[in-house]
């Protein structure tokens, strides 16, 4: 069922709020894969389905608050982010990137580099990881977990939104209306966020050192 499937926004939410349950499992459904996605990219996959649950009892209550200054499905968006960057926050350990050594920083080599697209993964087309020895997939997958880590420090706005763009694959615009930050904050944020990581690949392909 798509979002088209519903009601109009007006008697949607009357309905909702004069707690019609079939209409209500049919909003968790038809929504849930997006919302989903937005909770993944805060806070991993393993927890994501939580965090959308704890967001919907959050909905319940305020839903008879809510004042039409967004679209409901916006609104709802942005209760799941809020509850994925809550609990983001209480589950994990942040630590600056600053912290990283950064004397490598401005090798022009780092934007160069044809190996790695602009967000700094690895090209899909590069053959050389495609039919690797095993220790160069070895080296692939240390990579990766050195780039997970390198995320988890990020400052909290550049990762979701580094997040939300390469890995949940929204747009800007919706990006801006969850967080509720401009474009051009959010396109500044972005462009932090993946030069950090640009700079994180850079180095482990000079050094093999994450």
């Amino acid at each position: 069922m798509n979002t088209t499937d519903l009601p109009e926004e007006s008697t949607l939410i009357k309905r909702l709020i004069n707690n019609d349950q079939q209409l209500f499992v049919t909003v968790v459904k038809t929504w849930h894969p997006s919302l989903y996605s937005v909770a993944a990219a805060i806070v991993g996959h393993s927890i994501a389905d939580e965090v959308v649950q704890e967001a919907w009892l959050s909905v319940i209550k305020a839903l008879p608050k809510f004042e039409g200054r967004s679209a409901l499905k916006t609104w709802v968006t942005r209760i799941v982010a809020n509850e994925a960057k809550n609990r983001y926050r209480k589950e994990s350990r942040s630590v600056s990137l600053e912290s990283v050594d950064e004397n490598w920083a401005t090798d022009s080599r780092v934007i160069s580099d044809p190996r790695f697209d602009s967000s700094g993964h690895w090209n899909q087309r590069n053959p050389a990881w495609e039919m690797g020895s095993p220790d160069e997939l070895l080296a692939a997958e240390e990579l990766q977990d050195c780039v997970d880590k390198h995320l988890t420090r990020l400052p909290d706005q550049q990762k979701y939104i580094m997040e939300l763009r390469d890995s949940a694959g929204m747009e800007m615009e919706e990006i801006c209306n969850i967080l509720e930050v401009s474009s051009s904050n959010a396109r500044v944020l972005l462009h932090r966020a993946r030069d950090k990581i640009q700079q994180v690949v850079a180095k482990f392909q000079r050094t093999g050192e994450c």
